[in-house]
């Protein structure tokens, strides 16, 4: 008796990511699907939440990215035009790039995910981290006198929003695909857990309009996640989960509002040579080949090495030419 209501248990837990994926689905078909999905990743997955550790991580990951554009921008000057790709609901990282010194800063997402409570969370979290330290830890290029200009334009609006338009963060809400931006404009490109969402026929596109919009000796840096998203929510199964089906029954599970390429680190680098923009650094993250060795790979991924299909995040970082 006991092994059967323990493998009920475990039946239940193992379609916690079955339902989102079918729950996600049927949202996508929805009409403000966006504002739906909002609602569900809020309140019933609570994925909609600026944590303390996942400010953390966006902290670094700015202070990478313009560690990268030190390192390799060849006129050697520090950072003055940014441009981020997939603004998400918390803008931290134009704001970081606002902290550091950068005069033009463009934040560029298909749809409007930002919320006005959700800037004001920011930028509390912003001043909270700054009174106790941690900000300038974790990001330590901080420009004091910046700082300050947010903190005191924040407590006399009171709004995020103003506080955004006192910085000079131009948010676009459009196809990365056709930028609003003249040719070699920008200094620094950069993304975070963005690519793994966007279909190769478009990211090749979005690609080469970053290559347009780029300066001469400016920098992309992009921080990639492969791992199976729907991972994040159900830990009974593991990062490389949909590497298991097909691209026929892929398609039928994945969906319009949160999509997984299931892009390999392989695939990126053929992306990247097909458009002849160099990858001049390429960090792999530790990862675990016993997870990878415990799943069915399906036929597609069969002939591809373990070593690749393991690899689940990366960072990539390319000087324009």
């Amino acid at each position: 008796m006991s092994i059967t209501i323990k493998r009920k248990k475990q039946i239940l837990i193992m379609k916690k990511w079955v339902l989102k994926a079918i729950v996600q689905k049927i949202i996508s078909w929805l009409p403000f699907s966006n504002k739906i999905n909002y609602f569900f990743q809020k309140h019933i997955t609570k994925g909609v939440t600026l944590t303390n550790e996942l400010f953390e991580a966006k902290l670094v990951q700015a202070e990478k990215h313009l560690g990268y554009y030190r390192v390799l921008n060849i006129n050697k000057g520090e950072v003055n035009s940014t441009l981020e790709l997939g603004t998400g609901w918390f803008p931290v990282i134009p704001v970081c790039m606002f902290l550091a010194g950068a005069d033009r800063i463009i934040t560029v997402d298909i749809s409007n995910l930002i919320k006005e409570k959700n800037l004001n969370i920011t930028i509390e979290k912003f001043i909270e981290y700054f009174s106790n330290g941690k900000l300038q830890k974790l990001f330590p290029k901080v420009i004091l006198s910046r700082f300050e200009l947010i903190k005191s334009t924040y407590e006399e609006t009171k709004s995020g929003q103003q506080t955004l338009q006192k910085l000079n963060i131009q948010t676009l809400i459009c196809d990365a695909r056709k930028l609003p931006i003249s040719e070699s404009q920008i200094d620094l490109i950069t993304s975070n857990n963005t690519f793994e969402h966007i279909y190769p026929s478009i990211l090749i596109d979005i690609l080469s309009e970053f290559k347009r919009v780029s300066k001469p000796g400016g920098v992309q840096s992009h921080f990639i996640d492969m791992s199976d998203h729907f991972a994040h929510l159900d830990k009974s199964i593991t990062i490389y989960n949909f590497l298991r089906f097909s691209d026929k029954r892929w398609k039928f599970i994945d969906n319009n509002v949160q999509p997984q390429n299931r892009l390999r680190i392989s695939d990126y680098r053929k992306l990247y040579n097909e458009l002849e923009i160099p990858i001049n650094e390429e960090e792999i993250l530790p990862y675990d080949i016993s997870k990878l060795e415990k799943i069915k790979l399906n036929k597609k991924y069969q002939g591809i090495s373990t070593e690749i299909l393991a690899v689940s995040h990366a960072h990539l970082a390319s000087l324009m030419n």
